[in-house]
Formats: structure tokens, sequence, C-alpha cells
């Protein structure tokens, strides 16, 4: 070990309440991070109190089904367990150490940067487990870190929407879920992704044209499901939001006499989003309108393949100088996309 070159892997997720006391909490500070709620900090405060208050006991009874809090964080330790190992099977000559920082409840991100301080990483790679740029998940935990950090310069990771093991894993794993429903010749895969206000798309986040590069990569090598649609899920609140929704897609493909085939696009964890919305309230929702079947792909969790992908991610990110490390070395979003995180580094 003495000598080896030390590179911490920050990975970024949401977060989630450990137990129904922390659900309020966790919920006041998803709202009150500008990201979400864009208005001047002491209204978003007071607006991020009413709501967390407000939605707390109906939060708490979701969080029950799943024992009473949320599983990412097992499930995010998981996959920087197999990242670990992946990386040092991989390069030998260094010393790798995943660091897990959450944006809206334990550990946060500041709880990262000061364990990377700690451990005195030679150095960084801030790997987001967002596959999809967005200013609402990617942007603001850099943001967070960089008011937390002081450091060595770090390597970041933007986004992953069509890296190959990636694209790879999930096609396997819906593969598989096909397979296991009997391959029903009446089905239509539907790929669901966290909604956006569509205010925040039009202000230029490439979010849902990221989601689109990975599903026509995805349905590009699954020519035996020629019926697919995106649609997005999770919405809150009174503003319009990018669709179609995926309430509005389950009952549409009911009607249409399909066999429903649902894989969440930008989840890469199970999560209340998956466990709850996904497995019992759309599946109560297909019941409802009569469909045909209803089956769910898994999230990716800590399957090989997607392991597979952030590895060659942390690699290929430690190439050349640090700083922004977009796919392939250059922007990929289109020009009307304002906040690609590649403006910032032009």
């Amino acid at each position: 070990m003495a000598g080896k070159k030390k590179v911490a892997i920050v990975l970024f997720n949401l977060g989630g309440p450990d137990n129904p006391e922390t659900v309020r909490p966790f919920l006041f500070n998803l709202f009150r991070d500008r990201a979400i709620t864009d208005l001047p900090w002491i209204a978003r405060t007071a607006l991020a109190g009413l709501i967390s208050t407000l939605r707390a006991p109906s939060a708490k009874k979701n969080y029950a089904m799943m024992g009473g809090g949320s599983p990412l964080r097992p499930e995010t330790e998981k996959q920087a367990a197999a990242l670990e190992a992946r990386l040092a099977a991989e390069d030998p000559g260094a010393t790798y150490k995943c660091f897990i920082g959450m944006r809206y409840w334990k550990p946060f991100v500041a709880e990262a940067a000061r364990a990377v301080r700690e451990w005195e990483a030679d150095e960084v790679v801030l790997l987001p487990l967002y596959p999809h740029f967005s200013i609402t998940t990617t942007e603001t935990a850099f943001g967070e870190w960089d008011r937390v950090y002081k450091g060595p310069a770090d390597r970041r990771v933007c986004c992953y929407p069509a890296e190959d093991a990636f694209i790879d894993a999930h096609v396997r794993l819906i593969r598989e879920t096909f397979e296991k429903a009997r391959q029903p010749e009446n089905a239509r895969l539907l790929f669901s992704a966290h909604g956006l206000p569509r205010k925040t798309v039009d202000k230029g986040d490439p979010y849902p044209w990221q989601v689109e590069q990975t599903v026509h990569a995805i349905a590009g090598k699954l020519p035996e499901i020629r019926d697919w649609a995106i649609c997005y899920q999770s919405r809150v609140g009174p503003l319009e939001w990018i669709g179609p929704s995926t309430d509005d897609e389950v009952a549409r493909a009911a009607a249409d006499g399909k066999a429903i085939i649902l894989t969440p696009i930008a989840f890469v964890s199970e999560h209340i989003e998956t466990l709850v919305e996904l497995d019992v309230e759309y599946r109560e929702l297909a019941e409802e309108h009569g469909a045909k079947a209803y089956h769910r792909v898994p999230a990716l969790g800590d399957d090989a393949e997607f392991i597979e992908a952030l590895s060659a991610l942390t690699l290929r990110a430690l190439e050349g100088e640090a700083g922004l490390k977009p796919p392939g070395g250059a922007r990929i979003c289109p020009a009307d996309a304002g906040h690609c995180p590649c403006r910032m580094s032009a």
C-alpha cells in the first residue's frame, strides 16, 4: 500500500430519510435547495417548511412500505464496495476509495468532503450516480462540493447517457424481465424517468435530451420489443412538467391491450420512486385499467456491467488534466442546452 497513489471517488446521490423521524427534515432540505425551488432564500425556506410539514405524513406512509426509511444509502454503499473491488482488480497500482455524498440527507456532501481531506487523497473523481445531467441533480451536487471542499483539483464526470456497459446492463435486465414474462407478443416497454418542471427544461436543462439518447441506444439493442415509449414520473406541485406522464402512458398501454414492461431508466438504485411508485402505485393503475400484465425491470444497483461502466468512467476521468470530463472528452448536448456543464469549461 505504501507509495501508491490514493484516488478518492465521490459518489453523489440524492439521499433519503433513515427512519420516520427524518422524513420531514429530508423533505425540508430538498425543497430548500434553490435548484429545486427557485425563489429568494427567505421565501424558499418558508415554502420548504410548509411543503415538508404537509407532505411528511403521506411520505412516512410510503417509507413505511420499505421498512420506515429509504434503502438508498445501503444501496449506494453496495455500489461503492463493488466499484472499489473492480478498480482494485483493474488498477492494482493505485489505491481507490469511494466516499458517499448525499445532497439532502446523511451522509451529506460536506461529510464526504471532510472524509476525503482526512484520507489525504492525491486525486479526486466526482462521479454522480445520475447518468443524465440536470441542474436539479448533478449541478447542485457539484455546487455543494465547491462550497465545502478545499483540496486538490478534482475531475468531474458530468454524465454518461450512452456509456457502453451502462447501456448493456439495461438491455440485459430488460431482456431478462421480458423472458421471465414469457416474451409476450403484445408488449409495450415503458422507459420511466424522473420528471422535471417544463420551465427548467425551457431554461436549457439537457436532462430530457440525454434521457432520449439512453433510450434510443437501449431500444436499438432490443429488436424483440418494437413497441416502446418514454415517460416521466414523480410530478409534484402545480407547475407544468415535461411529459408524457408515466400515469398516462400506463393507462394508454392498458387501453391499447398491451402487456406492460416498465423500466426505471434514470434511476440506478431502488428507492421510493421505484419500490412505491413503480411497484405499487403504477401496478395498481395498470390493474385498474385492465392491463394484460405488468412487469417491472429492476434498477441497476450493483449489477456487474453497471459497475464496469462506473469503473471505466473513473479511469478515463484520471487521464489528462483535472476538470470536467464529458463523454468522449467533448460536449454532447445540443446547442440550445444552455445548462450543459461544458459551457463552464469552454
